[in-house]
């Protein structure tokens, strides 16, 4: 998942124009600034967008941005869309290792009332939404086999520390948010799961976002997360490796799949050792299904 694009449920309109964005992911999102009194509607909007999607041969991996674990709006929010088997949630709030777990039983529960196959159901954690979740990261390294990813959201962690800005002058990161970043990173490899680094403020002509995209990838995130449909393009571009790098990947792969029980092989002259496998095998989960 190179890019992962969060779009208000309550927004219709919006939610058509994401499905057509060319995002990996998309996040249909029913925790965000939604009032109350519009809740229904937003799941509403979310069941129709989702149940019109299984019709597509290609679509975005669909998410479901759900309310926290300890509110009592989280069961409303997955009763009103796993019957229409989204390929994953997205939860609010604090995040670790038992709060994963803890999601991951409901969700067995949902996926049996609604005929689902169990674990069919992937769960995306965000980290940001509040400063606990970075004191406990080391915990979700098999915690739960659904989980698909670790993302971390600058803004969100802004207002969790109450934070005027989370940049300095010269567009960087401040030294909290550096570390958010660096721990969402080990954690996502620790648990086998692919890390999407934060959004990037909007710039012109995309220059800032394509500079953070290569940087980001450089470092080893798979992907970013989208503030519109606009950054998606350079997002993919900067995070599809090239057709050297796959097919050098794909040989990687192929030759440790033959020779399971080797700790080292050579190929085309070089050595190669089992971190070479997992690195090959992250690359290419960067290739476009389509």
């Amino acid at each position: 998942m190179r890019s992962l694009l969060f779009v208000s449920a309550i927004d219709d309109a919006k939610l058509a124009a994401a499905l057509e964005s060319g995002a990996d992911g998309l996040c249909l999102d029913l925790a965000g600034r939604i009032l109350a009194v519009d809740k229904a509607q937003a799941r509403k909007n979310a069941g129709d967008r989702l149940q019109a999607a299984r019709a597509k041969t290609r679509r975005p991996l669909l998410y479901v941005r759900v309310a926290g674990l300890d509110t009592a709006q989280i069961d409303a929010d997955l009763d009103a869309v796993m019957p229409f088997a989204p390929d994953g949630v997205v939860p609010t709030g604090p995040m670790n290792g038992q709060a994963l777990q803890h999601l991951g039983a409901l969700l067995a529960v949902k996926e049996a009332r609604c005929g689902l196959p169990d674990g069919s159901t992937q769960i995306i954690a965000g980290i940001g939404d509040a400063a606990a979740s970075l004191l406990d990261m080391g915990s979700f390294a098999g915690a739960n086999r659904r989980l698909a990813a670790l993302f971390w959201n600058a803004d969100a962690l802004s207002a969790a520390l109450g934070a005027e800005q989370n940049r300095a002058s010269d567009g960087l990161y401040t030294s909290p948010y550096v570390l958010a970043r660096s721990l969402t990173l080990y954690a996502a490899r620790a648990a086998d799961s692919l890390a999407i680094d934060a959004a990037c403020p909007r710039s012109p002509e995309g220059l800032g976002l394509r500079l953070e995209c290569e940087a980001a990838r450089r470092g080893g995130f798979d992907g970013k997360l989208a503030l519109d449909r606009d950054q998606v393009a350079i997002i993919n571009a900067v995070f599809t490796p090239t057709d050297e790098a796959i097919a050098r990947a794909r040989s990687v792969v192929a030759a440790f799949a033959a020779n399971p029980s080797a700790a080292t092989l050579a190929l085309d002259g070089e050595i190669f050792v089992s971190s070479d496998f997992a690195q090959a095998k992250r690359l290419l989960r960067r290739v476009p299904t389509t």
